[in-house]
């Protein structure tokens, strides 16, 4: 029976596309605890963007890299398995989320190897433990914030892909899919730094002071900045994944699936 189930190519296809899915939002949530400056990456002068009275760059997180490879699978499995399908994945990847930091968190609690501490002194790190705890010990704010603005932009996402489909067709795969991502992106972008850095430390006693109302809106644009310019750098690779897909399924398969998608919102 196993055997049936992944010979079959809808089913082998959403496994595939669920995998990229999961892996790259597990990823980003883990590697999105260092700042890094995109410019220095390319050896190139900081930009100088004014914005409230105040100097940005883009200073961003690592999760940035792979989280616009997110929407586009969103994208593209809401294109052939429709809203629950996308549902289906965004709970379940909020799940293995909350699961992946609960583990990390009980890693954190173990009482470390006396030898395994000092082990890396030679490459300048004095305390492995504390340097293991620094990396994965990200704050429950963040945590809280970051899954509470995927589940947000998910949803934005999958409603604004159909409404453009319906006044559109299957034309112009570059509108709902693009089009799509930079609204849910730009969202993303606000809920995620407005949870964790000021409304989580208004709430929550300890957490520091929240982020000054103007600088938090700027780092926001900034970041969106960036996500809207990756959204539109992308466009070709979805042309790319849609064709390899079609040309998988088949044109009678793959139409019929489009139609089941778009008639399945509820």
């Amino acid at each position: 029976m196993i055997h049936t189930i992944i010979k079959n190519k809808p089913t082998r296809l959403f496994l595939i596309l669920s995998g990229i899915f999961i892996t790259n939002a597990l990823i980003a949530e883990f590697i999105g605890v260092k700042i890094f400056s995109l410019e220095s990456t390319f050896g190139l002068q900081p930009v100088d963007i004014k914005l409230f009275g105040g100097s940005y760059s883009f200073n961003l997180t690592c999760g940035v890299l792979l989280w616009p490879v997110v929407f586009v699978m969103t994208d593209i499995i809401n294109e052939y398995y429709g809203v629950k399908g996308v549902r289906f994945l965004s709970w379940l990847t909020i799940c293995l989320i909350a699961f992946g930091f609960l583990m990390v968190y009980g890693a954190i609690q173990t009482e470390p190897n006396g030898w395994w501490v000092t082990s890396k002194k030679e490459a300048g790190i004095e305390n492995m433990s504390v340097a293991f705890n620094g990396i994965y010990g990200q704050g429950l704010g963040i945590i809280i914030a970051s899954m509470t603005a995927f589940l947000v932009a998910q949803l934005i996402d999958v409603f604004v892909f159909h409404r453009i489909k319906k006044m559109t067709g299957e034309k112009k795969i570059w509108l709902r899919a693009t089009g799509s991502t930079v609204v849910s992106q730009l969202i993303d972008s606000f809920v995620v730094l407005f949870i964790a850095f000021y409304f989580y430390p208004k709430l929550i006693k300890g957490q520091g002071e929240p982020w000054p109302f103007d600088q938090l809106i700027a780092i926001c644009i900034v970041n969106y900045i960036y996500k809207f310019i990756v959204a539109l750098l992308l466009t070709p690779v979805i042309y790319l994944v849609h064709n390899r897909i079609e040309r998988y399924l088949g044109q009678e398969q793959a139409t019929a699936m489009k139609k089941a998608a778009m008639g399945d919102e509820s």
